[in-house]
């Protein structure tokens, strides 16, 4: 279990276009959006779903896979870690974001 400190696995649906963006150096960092949904029963017993919306970022090779082959609505699965940093937005305030930071990635569905 020592091997298991920082682990995250989803499997989801990309929500908008991946962005790619190609650094100084030739690194490329791919940002992309990725909703997972849960699925239950009320207390009235009528089924209900649970979005959540989770911002995940890739780098080199990874990047590269994503950019080729990932598109809006694709679903995917993703493994990596959290991170967490902040920053200052452009009116001074601190903003805090949590990121799932992606080792592999894995195409599901069909094939278009």
């Amino acid at each position: 279990m020592s091997t298991l400190k920082n682990k995250v696995q989803l499997i989801g649906n990309v929500g908008q276009e991946p962005t790619i963006t190609n650094l100084e150096g030739g690194k490329k960092v791919a940002r992309l959006s990725l909703a997972t949904n849960e699925h239950f029963k009320d207390g009235k017993g009528k089924k209900q779903t649970d979005t959540n919306w989770h911002t995940a970022i890739a780098w080199g090779k990874t990047a590269d896979i994503i950019e080729k082959y990932v598109t809006k609505g694709k679903e995917i699965a993703i493994e990596g870690k959290l991170s967490s940093r902040s920053y200052e937005d452009k009116d001074g305030a601190k903003r805090y974001v949590t990121e799932v930071v992606v080792s592999e990635i894995l195409l599901l569905g069909s094939k278009e």
